[in-house]
């Protein structure tokens, strides 16, 4: 079965609104994006001819702040993934109790196959397009799936360039020493697992004997799994897409994985090299198979649609926590069969709002032209984090509701409120 992830995004608002009893006003208004921008990005290519590219600006809700979300390059890139990220962006910023609103970006390619000179065309080409739909104080895109800080960087410039000025904080995610902030490389993976820290001490788990299965080798998963295992849990296996053959597998090593090793053996994508991966004496099972594993928590730190209730099926008894590390991993019809079974849901847009909290911190330092140390960015992030955790998983156990609920229930009451003292509704 096919998901549509705005649809997704729109039943779970929907669901919690009702129970909530929100405004009808409030509720039209927060359940479909407030502006759009469809637009193409024509690039001449290495070879001399001409591509051109469908792109993608949703602005969700500003009436917290600008809106803020990442550019997603995706060759699968679709304008209803892109609706659903801006609006579950706009509950991430409000969750972690952060002045901006919800947006969000994307183009429908695959640098992979592109040359670096034919991605920094395309970002620039991305940046005239939407110029006027950007600006620091308007919508500041980021990095997401498949973009990093150096087509950040291009962006910045071509904006600056046209701007004729310097705007170090109209686009965040960017290389430190370029307006970057330290920190914000890993800011989602420790976030993660800042808040799985202390679900496990709030429920009396001992982390060093937990035990993790991971989808996805990216920049989320990858930092998460080396957090956890500093803290002493053990990660058994890793699922991530292989470009060579178009399809994704599962390492696994039951003793648990060398995650530096494995790091070390890896591409810019997270796709790891399978021959060296084999060679190191890892397994190499199925892409889905990380579902199936005989662990304790679950990370899924891929794409949305990953627990439908069909894959759910395959999912080991012994799970007792789901890390959402991606965006929508799991659909509306899969949350009641994980709360059927009593597992401890930790919410996407409360997990992976260490991203967006630390690009808020890299549009702060660009604003005072003044940065901070590694250490103390991460700090602001931890009690960041774990303040937001505490507010979610009090609530959960006052009003007895799924975590995913009660991190909705914070957000939307925070923005609706936003909405109303505007006099929007």
């Amino acid at each position: 079965m096919l998901y549509n992830p705005y649809e997704s995004a729109r039943a779970q608002f929907d669901k919690v609104a009702e129970t909530i009893n929100l405004d009808p006003g409030a509720r039209a208004l927060l359940r479909t994006p407030m502006k759009e921008f469809h637009f193409t990005i024509p690039v001449k290519m290495d070879d001399g001819s001409s591509q051109v590219f469908q792109a993608y600006r949703i602005n969700h809700n500003d009436a917290r702040g600008p809106a803020k979300g990442g550019i997603r390059f995706h060759p699968h890139e679709t304008a209803d993934t892109v609706r659903a990220l801006a609006m579950w962006m706009t509950w991430k910023c409000a969750c972690v109790d952060i002045p901006l609103g919800g947006g969000k970006g994307g183009i429908v390619c695959d640098p992979r196959t592109m040359s670096l000179g034919e991605q920094e065309r395309m970002c620039r080409g991305y940046v005239r397009q939407a110029f006027k739909q950007i600006g620091p104080n308007i919508d500041v895109p980021a990095p997401d799936v498949m973009s990093n800080n150096q087509h950040m960087l291009w962006m910045m410039d071509e904006y600056e360039t046209i701007a004729g000025g310097s705007y170090p904080g109209v686009i965040t995610g960017k290389p430190v020493g370029a307006g970057g902030s330290l920190g914000r490389t890993e800011a989602t993976g420790y976030g993660l697992v800042y808040v799985l820290k202390e679900l496990l001490e709030a429920e009396k788990i001992d982390i060093k004997g937990t035990t993790a299965s991971i989808q996805g080798f990216g920049n989320v998963a990858d930092y998460a799994a080396r957090m956890y295992t500093d803290l002493g849990g053990t990660v058994i296996a890793i699922s991530c897409f292989d470009m060579a053959d178009q399809t994704a597998y599962t390492y696994r090593k039951k003793s648990g994985c060398d995650i530096m090793e494995l790091v070390s053996i890896k591409d810019s994508f997270g796709s790891i090299n399978k021959e060296k991966a084999l060679a190191l004496g890892y397994e190499l099972l199925p892409g889905d198979a990380w579902l199936a594993e005989e662990v304790d928590i679950l990370m899924p730190c891929a794409l949305e649609s990953q627990l439908t209730p069909e894959s759910f099926q395959n999912v080991s008894k012994r799970v007792r926590i789901i890390a959402e590390g991606a965006n929508g991993p799991t659909t509306p019809d899969c949350d009641p069969l994980i709360k059927e079974r009593g597992i401890l849901m930790l919410p996407d847009f409360l997990v992976n709002a260490g991203g967006v909290t630390c690009s808020y911190f890299e549009q702060v330092q660009c604003n005072m032209n003044y940065f901070w140390s590694r250490e103390e960015v991460l700090s602001k992030l931890e009690y960041s984090m774990v303040k937001a955790f505490h507010a979610v998983y009090n609530l959960a156990k006052e009003r007895n509701v799924y975590m995913r609920d009660a991190a909705y229930m914070i957000a939307i009451e925070r923005v609706s409120g936003a909405v109303k003292r505007r006099g929007w509704i």
